[in-house]
């Protein structure tokens, strides 16, 4: 470790020397003393900020330091500019719990370190707090400059993870062909870019997000893998994973900071991906024709170029997935077979692949009967993997403690989610029948499932309320109505009825065995059993 002399005031404390190694954390450019380091409150930010600040980490943001702050924010919104008058597409910002403002001092620089660390709670950078101002009702953002902590963590491919100076170090001299790969390149696809390349005579860096599933929710290791399978392919390339956060739901701005970090990255043309895509950041977007399949000798070329009689279109993403869903093989006049076979390996069929089949409905409404009935059934025939997670018992072990207040209901709903989202990645199927009164639960735990790769199906038990409180097992909705108990879901506390359910169902005029038979009807039409007579 570097030796410092004591330093008689906090600016001095807290100078800037280079390449400074304390308690086996290298700090870029801040020396940052042990007790400092010590004493900072550490936050883990939201997956889409860790990846704002990966980027920023590693210089793909340039000229960005940091989070900004209000000043840029305003500026942004107004001019489409930085206050000093830089361009920048998109906001870049942290949101903290407002709590954490107690222990920040952004005038003491001995108090405004802030440590960031990563979902597994590994510190990963330093934020020198330089202002907090209102986000939202709870929390507060963070502006300053961050300074990386440790060797950048870990994770699958991390090895392609280089920066912007490591990749442009290494790239030959001349253009430099861009392409974001936020899919699998099936022939189409590689025949663009080989043309490009050609055309161009430049060299290919192929960007491939990984900070989370793609369009077609595959997952990002999975992605890179189809790319790499699909490299043999190409023309001389450079292949780098980055993240690629979006921001705000605004496609076109996410596209601008898109061709910002691509140019920061060496890239001088970027093969548009999108109609969305927009020139800019120094570099050029090229707009790819439209390909076909020539039947009489194999190749790609453009639309125009073939009788229709031997042209044949690219497949539709649609057509893809309906290929994979359905167990078939991809056609190779389309697709590589090293690439289908990372394609079917990540995404086996539907009967193969895990699934969340999630109950909601009022108490009494039969939704518990039926998910038992469901799992019965499915342990019968033995062709799936089952795991029940019915709502009391969930509240017995892994929710014991939580109360019936909206918050806690969320988080219940929420571990739920998560749960079977982790028992669809490994292939089985998790029935869920918690009473899930709030759509935003309900729609974390359907993305939990779709980032694991598993599929999810909503069913809404929609028996009435009328016929719920007649059933009354549990005399709940009598204590309800007499005011013993609180917060009960359909007398004083509000169920918010699915919008999005792929089966609904009431009970009212149901047995078990008529209820639990609409649901396996469901599945097998749809893919998720083995088609089989059902009665």
């Amino acid at each position: 470790m570097a030796s410092r002399r004591a330093c008689a005031t906090p600016d001095e404390r807290c100078g800037r020397l280079a390449g400074v190694s304390l308690n086996g954390w290298a700090v870029d450019g801040w020396a940052l003393p042990d007790d400092v380091l010590r004493d900072a409150p550490t936050y883990t930010p939201k997956p889409s900020e860790l990846a704002d600040l990966e980027l920023l980490l590693s210089g793909a943001y340039t000229p960005l330091t940091g989070f900004l702050g209000s000043a840029d924010l305003i500026a942004l919104r107004r001019t489409g500019r930085l206050a000093d008058g830089t361009a920048w597409p998109v906001p870049v910002t942290l949101e903290v719990p407002r709590s954490l403002s107690e222990h920040l001092d952004v005038f003491n620089p001995l108090r405004r370190v802030l440590i960031l660390a990563d979902l597994e709670g590994a510190p990963v950078a330093a934020l020198e707090v330089t202002e907090l101002y209102p986000a939202r009702k709870t929390t507060l953002g963070a502006a300053g400059r961050v300074l990386r902590l440790g060797d950048g963590g870990h994770g699958a491919f991390r090895r392609m993870r280089r920066t912007p100076a490591e990749v442009r170090g290494a790239l030959p001299s001349g253009r430099v062909l861009g392409v974001i790969a936020d899919r699998p390149l099936h022939r189409p696809q590689l025949a663009q870019i080989a043309r490009a390349a050609r055309t161009l005579a430049a060299h290919l860096v192929v960007l491939v997000p990984v900070d989370g599933p793609g369009p077609d929710g595959l997952a990002p290791e999975a992605l890179v893998r189809c790319v790499l399978a699909a490299r043999d392919r190409m023309p001389a390339s450079t292949i780098v994973a980055l993240p690629l956060p979006k921001h705000d739901g605004d496609d076109i701005r996410d596209a601008m900071l898109r061709t910002r970090v691509a140019a920061a990255y060496g890239v001088t043309h970027l093969l548009a991906s999108s109609e969305s895509m927009l020139s800019g950041g120094g570099l050029r977007v090229l707009v790819p024709r439209e390909l076909a399949y020539d039947g009489r000798d194999g190749q790609w070329r453009s639309l125009d170029d073939i009788p229709p009689r031997h042209r044949r279109l690219p497949l539709t993403v649609a057509e893809i997935e309906d290929h994979l869903d359905r167990g078939t093989i991809l056609p190779e006049w389309h697709t590589p077979p090293a690439v289908a076979r990372e394609l079917t390996r990540s995404r086996p069929p539907r009967r193969q692949r895990g699934l969340v089949v999630f109950f909601t409905g009022l108490s009494g409404s039969g939704k518990s009967t039926m998910a038992t009935g469901l799992a019965d059934a499915l342990l019968e025939t033995g062709e799936r993997t089952v795991t029940l997670l019915d709502g009391d018992i969930v509240r017995r072990h892994l929710s014991a403690g939580l109360g019936f207040s909206a918050e806690d209901r969320d988080t219940n709903i929420r571990r739920i989610g998560w749960v079977a989202a982790e028992v669809g990645r490994h292939g089985g199927v998790a029935i869920c029948c918690p009473i899930a009164p709030y759509r935003d639960a309900r729609a974390a735990a359907r993305r939990f499932a779709h980032n694991a790769g598993a599929g999810f199906v909503l069913v809404h038990v929609a028996t009435p309320l009328e016929e719920c409180e007649r059933r009354d097992r549990k005399g709940l909705y009598a204590k309800a109505r007499a005011g013993l108990i609180k917060g009960m879901t359909g007398i004083d506390d509000p169920y918010e009825e699915p919008l999005d359910a792929e089966l609904v169902i009431d009970t009212t005029e149901l047995s078990q065995g008529e209820a639990v038979t609409r649901v396996l009807r469901y599945l097998g039409s749809n893919g998720w059993l083995d088609p089989r007579p059902i009665p």
